[in-house]
């Protein structure tokens, strides 16, 4: 299986893209590892670590989409960057995935411009995983569509299924809708619509999940468009970092608090592990024709790692295939919903 990498994308790359691809090679010898970017650069960091890996390659591409370039149009106007060319790898059958820690936007306006949408997908949406107190929930979207409709948020519901049950093993994934309240006439028309399709359909449905039970384990996916999702995913992000640091800062206050701290440490180690993103590597754009792996922006070694992991994991089990499948299922419900 080959997995093209964004080579150039993130704020610590090349370094840490490199040696985290080292590290896959080095996991998934049956693998092969595309490294697009700037040759020489890339060169360089490989020489860095000896000996060669047959299972990795460099693809050049002279041109990096900076973090602070518009999505749309830097895609249409550096047709060699790092991320495009990555994209073009799948497009063309020369690999089955790709990671990019780089910009986000630009990975999906590549992904959506390139690849295109699998058939029946409306619109691609991120699926990122929440820890919960009883496993993993996975939230869809989270940035890649801002104006969602009703059919918007019921594919995503049943992509964020699919994964959920082959990638995390959930049998029976139990499907929500963030919403102000648990009550079936909460929230706005979008809400509300979306509601009643997932009431009529096959999925789990659990109905409306505030945001607090996220966290409970009431949903093993939720639903809500790309902004609020991604407002939410960043905001549950600092409050777990200012979490630990916390009780770190204030265990560091006395002798006595110093020894609970210790006592504690084994607990608060398989805390800070499931709270880690570098632990899940990256998120699925799902409903691209291809496997588009998009990772934390401060992705060190391991992220990347992980990523490319997840990446051969959605190729493994035909994640794509199965999407498509469970689609058609719902075509008779959706025929003619715009």
């Amino acid at each position: 299986m080959r997995v093209a990498v964004d080579a150039m994308g993130g704020d610590k790359a090349p370094y840490e893209i490199v040696k985290g691809a080292i590290l896959a090679a080095q996991q998934f010898p049956d693998s092969e590892i595309i490294l697009v970017g700037d040759e020489k650069e890339i060169q360089r960091e490989l020489n860095t670590y000896g000996k060669p890996l047959k299972n990795i390659s460099i693809h050049h591409a002279p041109q990096v989409v900076k973090m602070d370039d518009p999505a749309t149009s830097s895609i249409r106007q550096k047709t060699n960057s790092s991320i495009t060319r990555s994209v073009e790898l799948v497009a063309n059958g020369k690999a089955l995935a790709v990671v990019s820690a780089g910009h986000t936007g630009a990975a999906v306006a590549a992904a959506a411009m390139h690849l295109r949408t699998l058939k029946g997908v409306r619109r691609p949406g991120i699926s990122a995983p929440l820890p919960t107190r009883h496993g993993i929930c996975s939230i869809i979207d989270v940035g890649a569509n801002i104006v969602c409709k009703p059919i918007h948020l019921f594919q995503y519901g049943v992509m964020a299924t699919v994964f959920s049950k082959y990638i995390f093993g959930i049998e029976n994934p139990r499907v929500g809708i963030l919403n102000i309240g648990e009550e079936d006439a909460k929230g706005n028309d979008l809400a509300k619509e979306t509601f009643a399709l997932f009431s009529n359909s096959l999925l789990n449905f659990v109905g409306n999940v505030e945001g607090r039970e996220i966290f409970d384990g009431k949903a093993d996916v939720v639903v809500c468009e790309g902004f609020v999702g991604n407002v939410m995913l960043k905001f549950a992000e600092g409050i777990a970092m200012n979490f630990l640091s916390t009780i770190k800062e204030e265990a560091m206050k006395s002798f006595w608090t110093k020894v609970g701290l210790w006592l504690c440490k084994p607990s608060f180690k398989t805390l800070k592990a499931k709270m880690d993103f570098t632990e899940y590597g990256g998120v699925p754009l799902l409903g691209v024709n291809g496997v588009c792996i998009i990772c934390h922006g401060r992705s060190n070694s391991k992220a990347i790692q992980n990523a490319i992991r997840v990446a051969l994991q959605l190729s493994k089990n035909k994640v794509n295939e199965h999407i498509v499948s469970e689609l058609e299922k719902t075509n008779t419900l959706t025929a003619n919903i715009s």
